[in-house]
């Protein structure tokens, strides 16, 4: 059987080069206004939901949280267990399935890590799994793409040049999906990958959270937790609770 798309490119070493440059401060001062706004209690044992190498779980133990951050990609998790201590754990898991015999007091899903999936029927799974680990009143916090600004700034076509590596990197909408094609040459082999994001707005989140019992408390727009504006803001960030 063919493996998902993010299953077999987050595990790549080229995914992390052509990311390597990411803002890790921003995300950083995102997890510490979260967490300021959230005013969660220390105790809180803390679930990070496609965690990558761990830079959000990082952050969240270091403010004082029992921490486990858990990936598909098992690449991701080698790397995310270097920072591993008695209050911060990390493992291989797949985000639409329960972690069995343990339960979190919020869920933290961050960078856009929702609507890889070819099925949305999988989107229900994701969130029933969340309802089903979080305790009473539980909280999600999902930082997702604001869908209409991303589609409406579309760059079709760009080239980026990390290590060595040319990544020809362009992009399309079909109407439910955004799509990023990924080619590039290393050591005179070609390869090419394909990143697929359904184009999820604020009315479906609302939708699909509402069925699967959570209730949106505040959405913002931005990692300085600024409001939502469908035409302009940058992220859309959801906090949401257990129902």
């Amino acid at each position: 059987m063919e493996k998902e798309w993010f299953a077999s490119w987050f595990d790549t070493s080229y995914y992390h080069t052509l990311y390597k440059n990411r803002n890790d401060v921003e995300a950083k001062q995102f997890v510490v206004n979260l967490i300021d706004y959230l005013n969660l209690q220390k105790s809180t044992k803390v679930l990070d939901l496609a965690c990558g190498k761990g830079r959000h779980s990082v952050t969240l133990n270091e403010l004082g949280f029992d921490v486990l951050g858990v990936d598909l990609s098992p690449a991701s998790i080698a790397s995310a267990s270097k920072h591993e201590n008695e209050r911060l754990h990390f493992a291989v898991h797949d985000m639409r399935e329960v972690i069995e015999s343990t339960s979190f007091g919020a869920i933290f899903n961050l960078f856009t890590s929702f609507g890889y999936f070819d099925e949305t029927s999988d989107n229900k799974k994701v969130l029933k799994s969340i309802h089903q680990m979080l305790e009473i009143e539980g909280i999600l916090v999902l930082d997702f793409m604001n869908a209409k600004r991303v589609i409406d700034n579309l760059v079709l076509e760009e080239s980026k040049t990390i290590d060595g590596i040319t990544f020809n990197i362009s992009r399309r909408y079909d109407g439910n999906h955004i799509f990023k094609q990924i080619d590039f040459e290393d050591n005179s082999e070609s390869f090419s990958y394909t990143e697929r994001v359904q184009a999820l707005r604020k009315e479906d989140f609302e939708d699909l959270l509402k069925s699967c019992n959570f209730r949106i408390l505040r959405t913002f727009g931005d990692f300085n937790l600024s409001e939502f504006h469908e035409n302009d803001s940058d992220r859309l960030i959801i906090i949401a609770q257990k129902n």
